[in-house]
């Protein structure tokens, strides 16, 4: 059963993507801001995190992202941002923190169920 841990701040699509995931075989942990993101992620070793770009506190999304990737214990973590941000300034910023893959806000279940899918296979 692979691991995912869902960082988002806003409790209703914090929700709806862990409603849509629960139609899979993942073990899914929440975190509500990029803190508790990183405390978690270091507790769990997840396989995935989908981890949302803006958040409140001192660590946004492509803080914890950089972190994560400085840290040799997550070595084959991956990465899926969630951005409410399209530009390509602001994808190219996800890339440029070491994210996967991003997905914008808002999306589909489909759409979520499908990139995650792909995501865990990639990863082994």
């Amino acid at each position: 059963m692979r691991r995912i841990l869902i960082v988002e701040d806003q409790i209703d699509i914090r929700r709806f993507i862990r409603m849509t995931l629960e139609m899979g075989e993942h073990e899914l942990h929440e975190a509500a801001d990029g803190e508790s993101a990183l405390a978690q992620a270091q507790a769990l070793r997840p396989d995935l995190v989908l981890l949302d770009v803006m958040m409140p506190g001192a660590l946004d999304g492509l803080e914890v992202c950089r972190r994560l990737r400085a840290d040799p214990r997550h070595a084959g973590l991956k990465v899926l941002l969630l951005s409410a941000r399209g530009r390509s300034e602001d994808l190219e910023a996800g890339r440029q923190a070491g994210a996967d893959a991003c997905l914008v806000k808002p999306f589909s279940p489909i759409d979520l169920l499908g990139r995650v899918e792909a995501m865990l296979e990639a990863g082994g």
